[in-house]
């Protein structure tokens, strides 16, 4: 583990970097830091497909190994909430992932139709915003570096790729540590004690 835990630390990267097990490391260490450290991880994601299932399925038992003692929490939609309920000085507090939680809140299954869509992100990020900043105890939050690559060809795409691209930017302004996974490996963006 890198430059050991902080409050807050945003991890960001692309599939499969090392994202997850970063903070999985992280909630380890806090855990056999002491016999009175609780870790929880909220998932966001959501079983859409048979693919989704698995993999959740998979992550569920590689967590299991790696992290025994961390409880797990599903949320898919209200993430301020879930932060505000199971944050406190002795539990660290994992949200894997920022990505999935926009995508639920922008591309919802059951879309409803001239719903206003930048009032709900802008109304939830602030309430994360907000929970991020009033958390008691240490927070790691997971998310993807998805604007690296090309400039999708739909609108919907591009206006997504924005949406997470200026909610990393603000989760990482609020948060002490940054660090970008690449091949398993971190490299710190920030780092404030």
């Amino acid at each position: 583990m890198t430059h050991g835990l902080r409050h807050s630390e945003l991890i960001l990267g692309g599939q499969r970097s090392g994202k997850s097990r970063r903070a999985e490391l992280l909630a380890r260490a806090w855990l056999d830091a002491s016999s009175t450290h609780r870790a929880v991880l909220i998932a966001t994601g959501q079983a859409w497909d048979d693919e989704m299932r698995e993999r959740i399925a998979r992550h569920q038992s590689d967590r299991a190994l790696r992290v025994p003692g961390m409880a797990t929490v599903e949320e898919p939609l209200a993430l301020a909430q879930a932060i505000a309920q199971h944050s406190a000085p002795d539990t660290l507090v994992v949200v894997d992932c920022l990505t999935l939680w926009l995508t639920n809140l922008l591309m919802p299954m059951e879309y409803e139709q001239n719903r206003p869509l930048a009032l709900v992100e802008y109304t939830q990020t602030a309430l994360l915003l907000g929970a991020i900043e009033g958390s008691p105890g240490p927070l790691v939050l997971v998310g993807n570096e998805i604007g690296l690559g090309v400039i999708p060809l739909g609108a919907e795409v591009r206006a997504f790729v924005d949406a997470l691209g200026r909610l990393n930017q603000e989760v990482a302004q609020r948060c002490q540590r940054v660090t970008l996974m690449a091949a398993g490996l971190p490299l710190t963006l920030k780092d404030t004690p």
